[in-house]
């Protein structure tokens, strides 16, 4: 262990995330059964709280550059930690995101999803959540605001490669939204596993739209290089060479 007092300093705000996560669940929890805002106002609430406590706790500091949308788009994410959803969530006004079916029945994550607006996905049955989202969209039975996923579709450390699934490109086709992209090296010093958290600033840059009208093997390929390039940028900017 390099650094005992930041691995004790990582411990602690690990675990108060999960206190305050119960916190923010109690607080907002009328609130998010009377309207799915409330069940946003905690959300973003949470995301405030995290940000905040990482800052002083842990000395890990964020930063959001670009122009994070309001409109009706997706996000399309690199995903290196849990950080990097709490703050793509909070830089947005209405995020949502298609999560595994079985977090639905988790205690506070799954009840807040809900109401939020994200889509439940039974595992090896994306294709078919994907045909419902896209129905339940044009139909207008979704809830208006941002989707959030995450091309890679797990969490991928810095300098790894992993191919970028088809999914995204489906849903990109027949939505027939934009795309944000969105960059991040929080990864440097938020580990896909452990406890230790690093002292630095984690970057989340929104990048230029990709409007809709592309052919999907085009799409694929821009969305690749755009949020690679970017992230393999933000990765040297924060001393990560590898």
């Amino acid at each position: 262990m390099s650094n005992p007092v930041q691995w004790v300093r990582s411990l602690v705000f690990n675990g108060q995330m999960y206190v305050a996560m119960l916190v923010c669940g109690v607080i907002y929890l009328i609130p998010a059964i009377i309207s799915p805002k409330g069940a946003i106002a905690g959300c973003h609430a949470y995301c405030v709280w995290i940000r905040w406590t990482a800052s002083w706790m842990i000395g890990l500091k964020v930063e959001i550059r670009g122009d994070p949308p309001k409109d009706e788009v997706m996000v399309a994410a690199k995903h290196q930690s849990f950080l990097d959803v709490l703050m793509i969530y909070g830089a947005i006004p209405r995020g949502k995101f298609i999560m595994k079916s079985i977090l639905q029945y988790a205690p506070i994550i799954g009840q807040f999803g809900l109401r939020i607006g994200c889509i439940p996905v039974n595992r090896g049955k994306r294709g078919q959540a994907i045909r419902k989202m896209v129905e339940d969209v044009r139909a207008g039975r979704a809830l208006p605001g941002q989707l959030i996923i995450y091309p890679q579709g797990t969490r991928i450390a810095p300098g790894v490669k992993a191919p970028y699934k088809i999914g995204t490109g489906a849903l990109y086709k027949d939505l027939g939204q934009p795309v944000v992209p969105v960059a991040t090296n929080v990864g440097v010093y938020w580990p896909k596993r452990g406890v230790m958290r690093k002292q630095g600033t984690a970057i989340f840059e929104f990048l230029p739209r990709i409007e809709p009208g592309l052919a999907v093997d085009e799409f694929m390929t821009r969305l690749e290089h755009y949020i690679e390039t970017a992230s393999d940028k933000l990765n040297k900017e924060a001393g990560f060479h590898g």
